[in-house]
């Protein structure tokens, strides 16, 4: 396990494969943690790459520096978190890869921060919220796949978080992955990383902010203004969608594809739940490859 200093983060991060390698960062969400790319970063660094794999703000051993820092969970700061770690460890660009919260900010930094981004894989396609629309009714299934949400947005969601976060996320990987048979072994490996003392409130935060009922850092306010606008992505980039995502399932391919202006793959993974890179590192690996390659 590496540190470093990284805006307002001491981040803990595994780097594999050699120091010169073409750089790739492998971003997780919630509630997983750096484990989910074991194999994948395994395989980038057999193909010569530098695959870096940093614990989320309030996951594992990433701590804040300061004690007034904002345990704000919204898409800007995770994004911003992902450029400033590359400020730190002196990465002009690299391919970004992740899924859940870190394909999201994968995603933004490729709209944001073109020249920083060789290419982009992104689980489930353009991600970045759309806040002002966030309480636009959706259809009756797709409001019951986010229970977990509204859950979130009151303080009796809050302390079931507290209180039973090992079950919650358990629970939600079961709901997400519904034809990945898991072992305990396995979710107690990543469960561990929920400990951290920043995790439950940059959960909260991060599902209160996206329907606007918390406000956000105001370090990042600028970068919330232009995602209002939705920005498009540039960059060279590969959309991996699991065909059996229990919460964020394939759409209709047109409704991402317009967001993308450079060169872009789709790909729905039969067989395959939210967790992409644990389910199939192997083709987690090769899209990320794809793009290190161009």
């Amino acid at each position: 396990m590496k540190r470093i200093n990284a805006g307002v983060l001491s981040v803990a991060y595994e780097e594999s494969g050699p120091s010169d390698g073409a750089p790739v960062l492998l971003l997780h969400g919630f509630p997983y943690d750096i484990h989910a790319f074991d194999e994948v970063a395994t395989s980038l660094a057999a193909a010569g790459c530098r695959a870096i794999v940093p614990y989320v703000r309030g996951y594992g051993q990433t701590r804040f520096l300061y004690p007034n820092t904002p345990r704000s969970g919204q898409q800007a700061v995770l994004a911003h978190d992902v450029v400033e770690l590359m400020d730190a460890l002196a990465i002009e660009s690299a391919v970004l890869a992740g899924f859940d919260w870190g394909s999201r900010s994968a995603c933004i930094a490729a709209a944001l921060w073109p020249k920083r981004v060789r290419g982009l894989v992104c689980g489930a396609g353009y991600i970045i919220q759309d806040i002002a629309a966030s309480l636009k009714p959706a259809e009756p299934e797709a409001e019951r796949r986010l229970w977990y949400q509204y859950y979130f947005h009151g303080e009796r969601g809050r302390a079931g978080l507290e209180q039973h976060r090992h079950a919650m996320g358990k629970l939600l990987w079961r709901l997400w992955s519904p034809t990945w048979k898991f072992s305990d072994a396995t979710y107690d490996l990543t469960a561990r990383s929920f400990d951290n003392a920043d995790f439950v409130a940059i959960a909260i935060h991060s599902y209160r902010h996206r329907y606007g009922l918390a406000p956000g850092d105001p370090a990042v306010e600028e970068t919330e203004r232009r995602l209002a606008g939705l920005p498009s992505i540039s960059v060279p980039a590969v959309a991996l969608h699991g065909a059996d995502d229990g919460v964020t399932p394939a759409v209709a391919p047109e409704k991402h594809a317009r967001f993308f202006r450079g060169p872009y793959e789709r790909h729905v993974l039969a067989g395959v739940g939210h967790n992409l890179p644990q389910e199939a590192p192997q083709k987690f690996a090769d899209a990320v490859l794809s793009l290190v390659k161009t």
